[in-house]
């Protein structure tokens, strides 16, 4: 392990919200698969634990750990590019917008992505990670192969055809059955979009609502609560040439939507009984802009301005009326809340833990800035989202366990019994982990709030 082990960091680590905080004991950065497998077949014979983190993007305590803390830096980039096939392989530490650049220099790029791209491609896949648009599933519907480093320090190769069912299981893991330290990708030829945005009255856009699915690649659009305007936005692919030059659109997806947004939700930390003056100052700021580029330049916006999160999957059948109930909540309790109501379409899928799986889905997800105090409301919305057979995006904040998620997910126990047979000590499960799959009879703690006074200490600290 001496190589690894010179690459060691220490100090205390933080997802990027500051929700989750952890001392691990060591943190390794192995630089090859061979060095991982060597890593990780050592502290399975040493008895010891092991979590994979990479960009630190997911809410909820997936990686943390007071033991080692593998970061998947030295794995990255490319290493196979098969134009033919349209397959891509890409070593799992991989961000995705590294990806999204180094897939147009071979004229290709994957089919779908979410509106965040720092993530990795292990990442993003092993959380159920998505985008948006009903002919399209989630990142992980889009792999066609994984090379997964297991518990015992082999090295395997998953697809359709090898390994059938624990490569279903691993498609979206959790990161429970070992290291994904390779994905193979699916791609499509390198496309331009035009994006559009523009503000609409929420009714308007719930009465055209099936008309905008059907008829957009990608669609999505942001409620403010205490108003009856959104943002609506409409992707699709254009033979136009980039338009990433206009001044205008730069400005405001990246001044207006982060810095204005910023001083507005500063201002609802300081005084929380501004938030509906703030949500609707929002709303009517919202601008009408138009720009062409290269797909994964347009999927992603710049996300300055930190938050804590919740997003559930229900059924897309179910939609309107779980949104009606979310305003209605929101009206009746008066949460201080200055965040977007998030509203995104995906199609289904058969992946065993993807929340997806089986259904046409809706995701809805809330927001709460960051040193604000979001647990009432994220219950009150949570609550909504039971009544509708709400399955939890694995990496926002939820706190159903595992008798409930059992109910929720058909496959439940097949991943359960293949997560057994590949980690039978449980060399890649933490605290939460084992609360969240029922291993310990517990259940899983909401992450702790983290106060303002917090967050300042962590920015002076250097906090990502």
């Amino acid at each position: 392990m001496a190589e690894a082990k010179a690459r060691k960091r220490g100090g205390r680590w933080r997802n990027w919200s500051g929700s989750v905080t952890c001392a691990p004991r060591e943190v390794l950065a192995p630089g090859s698969i061979a060095e991982l497998a060597r890593v990780v077949g050592e502290h399975g014979h040493a008895g010891r634990r092991l979590r994979v983190v990479g960009s630190g993007h997911s809410f909820t305590p997936l990686v943390q750990t007071d033991d080692t803390l593998l970061r998947m830096d030295g794995l990255s980039g490319i290493t196979s590019f098969d134009a033919e096939r349209g397959l891509v392989t890409a070593l799992g530490g991989t961000p995705l917008k590294q990806l999204g650049d180094a897939l147009l220099e071979r004229g290709v790029a994957q089919e779908n992505l979410g509106d965040i791209d720092v993530q990795t491609i292990t990442g993003a896949i092993s959380t159920g990670t998505h985008g948006t648009g009903v002919r399209f599933g989630n990142l992980a519907t889009q792999v066609a192969g994984l090379t997964l480093v297991t518990a015992a320090g082999e090295v395997v190769e998953l697809s359709p055809e090898r390994e059938p069912e624990v490569f279903k299981a691993a498609q979206v893991s959790l990161g429970a059955l070992g290291v994904i330290a390779a994905v193979t990708l699916r791609v499509v030829p390198a496309k331009r979009l035009r994006y559009q945005t523009r503000r609409e009255r929420i009714e308007s856009l719930l009465d055209h609502l099936e008309q905008y699915k059907r008829e957009n690649s990608h669609f999505e659009f942001f409620w403010f609560p205490y108003t009856k305007w959104a943002q609506a936005k409409f992707t699709n692919e254009t033979d136009a040439q980039p338009t990433s030059a206009n001044l205008w659109t730069e400005f405001n997806r990246v001044a207006l939507e982060n810095g204005v947004f910023w001083g507005f939700s500063e201002l609802s930390r300081l005084a929380p009984p501004l938030s509906a003056a703030v949500c609707k100052a929002s709303a009517w700021g919202i601008a009408s802009t138009t720009a062409v580029d290269y797909s994964h330049r347009l999927y992603a916006t710049p996300r300055a301005v930190r938050f804590q999160e919740m997003e559930y999957n229900i059924p897309a059948q179910h939609f309107a009326e779980a949104l009606a109930e979310i305003e209605a909540v929101i009206n009746r309790k008066r949460f201080a809340v200055n965040f977007p109501v998030e509203c995104r379409f995906v199609q289904g899928d058969d992946i065993w833990l993807s929340p997806a799986y089986q259904r046409d889905s809706a995701y809805i997800a809330v927001h709460m800035y960051q040193g604000m105090s979001y647990q009432p409301y994220f219950q009150a919305v949570e609550e909504i989202f039971q009544r509708y057979d709400g399955r939890p995006h694995w990496g926002k904040m939820h706190t159903l366990t595992a008798a409930t998620l059992a109910t929720r997910y058909p496959r439940w126990g097949d991943f359960m019994r293949v997560r057994a047979r590949l980690d039978p000590q449980g060399m890649f499960l933490n605290g939460y982990l084992q609360r969240l799959f029922g291993l310990d009879g517990g259940e899983a703690p909401a992450p702790k709030h983290v106060s303002a006074q917090d967050t300042a200490t962590e920015r002076a600290m250097g906090a990502p």
